[in-house]
């Protein structure tokens, strides 16, 4: 009862902190609505503050729940270095040009804007990529639990990997958030069908069963904290109002890596930094969205909900 009281509470706080984001930037939109207001895959306009609003809301999520659930200020930092640091990347690549003066050039893709760089053309994607890497870098230094610098290395990379995949999903309404929380809800779920044990909440603190325990515990917090994020993001994104865009889908994908880069299974992590960079370079050759429609039960995942 305890850890199902604790993932509620902390959707809950997730989602009052996402909703109160968007009613305040609403209100007041920096540089006005207009420079929010993006063209969707329909070709119908919707606002990006949705996504600002998302990105905020992860970005502060962590220090929120820090005080009062088994969320530690480690794991809190962590995902506020990440999550800030892929909003604010976000931010750059949706503004291009007209906010950094670098040119957004035609490197398509992680290895088009790669490419771009070993050429000498800085692009805003390049720009994206090394605010994203820093903030990654930053959330696995602050991961806890003691780690070698080849596992900090490959925690920073599944991090950075998150936020790009996240964004590669981010091609139809809902998209993107039905993924996260596909990948985030397994986690958030596991002390309340494990019981008080998963939660960490009867071995002795000493003992280094009670700190694998309290580290399942912060984890899954922070991803059902991320899931009430997803739940106040999704009604609007699935009715084609608002868009994730890069500063949305980027801290999103950021979160999902530090849920995953904070499991103290080396082989897990291991497992998810291959899936990740697998689709990350099937990405370069298939088209996401294809895949989804020839698969019958991806296809009605993928379309459940969205405005026709």
């Amino acid at each position: 009862m305890r850890a199902a009281a604790v993932a509620l509470g902390a959707a809950a706080l997730g989602a009052g902190v996402s909703a109160a984001a968007r009613r305040l930037l609403e209100r007041r939109p920096p540089g006005g609505a207009d420079v929010w207001t993006r063209t969707n895959h329909a070709g119908d306009p919707v606002s990006l503050l949705g996504g600002l609003a998302a990105g905020a809301a992860v970005t502060g999520i962590g220090p929120l729940l820090a005080p009062c659930t088994p969320v530690g200020p480690r794991l809190a930092l962590a995902a506020t270095a990440a999550g800030g640091a892929a909003t604010a990347a976000g931010v750059l690549d949706d503004h291009g040009e007209d906010l950094t003066g670098v040119p957004t050039g035609r490197a398509k893709g992680l290895t088009g804007h790669l490419g771009a760089l070993a050429r000498g053309e800085v692009t805003t994607g390049a720009l994206k990529i090394a605010v994203v890497g820093a903030g990654a870098s930053a959330a696995a230094l602050l991961l806890p639990g003691p780690r070698p610098l080849i596992g900090r290395l490959a925690d920073a990379a599944l991090v950075a990997g998150c936020a790009n995949l996240a964004n590669l999903f981010d091609l139809r309404p809902g998209r993107a958030l039905k993924v996260a929380g596909i990948a985030l809800a397994p986690v958030a779920l596991a002390p309340v069908v494990l019981g008080p044990d998963a939660a960490g909440s009867t071995a002795p603190r000493s003992t280094a069963a009670a700190r694998a325990t309290d580290a399942a515990a912060g984890r899954a917090t922070l991803a059902a904290g991320a899931l009430g994020v997803i739940g106040a993001t999704l009604p609007a994104d699935l009715a084609a109002r608002d868009m994730l865009g890069d500063t949305g889908a980027n801290p999103l994908g950021a979160i999902v890596g530090v849920v995953l880069a904070a499991d103290p299974s080396a082989a897990l992590r291991g497992i998810a930094l291959c899936a990740v960079v697998g689709l990350t370079l099937a990405s370069e050759r298939i088209s996401f969205t294809a895949v989804i429609d020839s698969v019958p039960v991806l296809r009605a995942i993928d379309r459940a909900g969205r405005a026709a």
